[in-house]
């Protein structure tokens, strides 16, 4: 099959199922986190495997549409996090098509920066919302720290976004490299998303 680049909308049958089925890893990630209290947010495995999969469009709009599912069913602020969900599918996906999941400790990088990137989208949104809190009892606590001793609100906010967000991403694209890792080679090859990135 053609190479069409990383930046092209492939869509097909397969890449059309794996949306909703991404989509409602997302929300079981967040269900379970939520019942049993963890700190973290695990919400992003679907659209990290979607994006490994098929790029980071698909990717992207993976979590866009999972932020508006949550918005009509778990809480209303998810549409405005849909920017930060956004980010996520497109990094991982633009670093998957540069073969950064060849092994574990590249995904551990894009853990890393993903966490990053979703901490700096993140923080003027919890400025605005939240107070510059994230909701997250890890998270918060720091912010109160760094709050204590005097930093400025987005200082605080900021480190309140990292300390969550950097470790949960870790954990998530490690996570969803070990998915990506068992499928069979067939059905990734299926997907064509044009990354050339399977190296196995």
């Amino acid at each position: 099959m053609k190479n069409k680049g990383m930046g092209s909308l492939n869509i097909s049958t397969i890449v059309i199922a794996l949306i909703p089925i991404a989509v409602a890893i997302n929300y079981l990630g967040k269900v379970v986190i939520e019942i049993l209290k963890l700190p973290l947010w695990l919400d992003s495995i679907g659209t990290v495997i979607s994006s490994m999969l098929a790029g980071p469009l698909i990717g992207a709009f993976t979590g866009l549409i999972n932020n508006i599912i949550y918005g009509f069913t778990l809480s209303p602020i998810s549409f405005v996090y849909a920017i930060t969900s956004v980010v996520i599918g497109l990094g991982v996906g633009i670093m998957a098509h540069k073969g950064w999941i060849a092994s574990i400790s590249k995904a551990i990088i894009i853990g890393l920066v993903v966490g990053l990137l979703a901490a700096i989208v993140s923080t003027p949104l919890n400025i605005m919302f939240w107070e510059g809190t994230t909701g997250n009892v890890w998270g918060d606590a720091f912010y109160l720290y760094l709050e204590s001793i005097g930093m400025p609100q987005w200082v605080a906010s900021f480190g309140d976004s990292v300390v969550v967000d950097v470790p949960d991403k870790v954990i998530t694209v490690l996570i969803g490299y070990l998915i990506y890792r068992s499928l069979p080679k067939n059905l990734i090859r299926l997907f064509n998303n044009n990354n050339e990135i399977e190296k196995l």
